[in-house]
């Protein structure tokens, strides 16, 4: 009887923790701090939901930023062009965003360990020449969003909505990977994970499950990327579908604890504040003294925390005993 209530524990975690985000904007009017906190809960929720693919699965993917830009794509697409709210274009760039995923995972998750990173790093690159050609999505010089103060639009004056939408969207996030990856898809993937060839033998059909993983990963992804798009309200070819965008997601994951719920919030609760922190700090000298310390704390932390910062609470409660 016990153990229902010991799995919601992690989500009345997550409710309390969203609703005390959820108040920051009330005390701190800041708007760095705002925007710092913005990028750390989206790459926390993009790393969720690589950590899919990347950590339950075992498939490295190097190019899952491709999905942000068809999330993005998608949505300035349908409200430039045809007038349609984000509402419906945020979550129709998720869908799209999974059908790409299923049209393209047939081949490359036959594939494993650096050939499957290699063949989506293809596909990220096969991405941006295509919408940089691609003259109706304005091509190299990239889509705008109108400037204006339309809530049903999306379209606000200041950080602070796209903030709690933020907020609310990552909640959804977590909530969606957490059943995920307590469902029988979950079990699953983790059998796949630690043995394909043993998985199969027992009946596991493991073509279907790595196939689910790839476009519930892609379809959250691409919801992020319409988000993503509505919040800086500028995207181009360079900045959506950009393999720096794609590592920084894996490295949320990884330094927080791959196969694990929490890592890649734990991550990126590190990794963005310190990236923002030093850019502003140390970016402007010219000397490169941000990215000297942004890549030291990466490597510390790989060094001595391999498992990722979930390893700390392991590491406290083996010393409690």
């Amino acid at each position: 009887m016990s153990r229902p209530s010991i799995s919601r524990l992690p989500l009345l975690a997550a409710v309390v923790i969203a609703a005390l985000l959820a108040l920051v904007p009330v005390v701190v009017k800041d708007s760095f701090t705002i925007q710092v906190l913005l990028l750390a809960i989206m790459f926390g929720a993009l790393g969720a939901s690589w950590n899919l693919v990347g950590g339950f699965l075992g498939r490295i993917s190097f190019g899952h930023s491709v999905f942000v830009g068809i999330g993005g794509y998608t949505t300035l697409l349908l409200l430039h062009h045809l007038k349609i709210t984000p509402l419906i274009g945020i979550p129709v760039g998720g869908l799209i965003a999974g059908a790409m995923a299923y049209l393209v995972g047939g081949p490359t998750l036959r594939l494993s360990g650096h050939y499957f990173a290699m063949a989506t790093i293809a596909l990220l690159q096969i991405g941006l020449i295509l919408v940089t050609n691609w003259q109706w999505a304005g091509g190299a010089v990239g889509m705008e969003a109108p400037i204006a103060s339309a809530p049903w639009m999306l379209l606000f004056r200041t950080k602070v909505p796209y903030y709690w939408i933020a907020v609310a969207l990552a909640l959804l996030t977590f909530v969606a990977t957490h059943f995920l990856v307590h469902s029988k898809s979950g079990f699953y993937w983790r059998a796949i994970n630690g043995d394909e060839a043993a998985a199969r033998s027992l009946g596991v059909p493991a073509e279907r499950y790595k196939m689910r993983a790839f476009v519930l990963s892609a379809v959250m992804t691409g919801v992020w990327g319409g988000f993503f798009a509505m919040y800086v309200g500028f995207i181009d070819p360079d900045s959506m579908f950009n393999l720096t965008f794609s590592v920084q997601i894996v490295l949320v994951a990884i330094l927080g604890g791959v196969g694990t719920l929490s890592g890649p919030w734990l991550g990126a609760a590190l990794l963005i504040p310190l990236s923002e922190g030093t850019r502003v700090l140390w970016g402007s000298s010219g000397k490169g003294l941000d990215l000297l310390v942004f890549g030291l704390a990466i490597l510390l932390v790989t060094m001595f925390l391999p498992g990722g910062l979930v390893t700390l609470r392991r590491r406290r409660g083996a010393a409690g005993r």
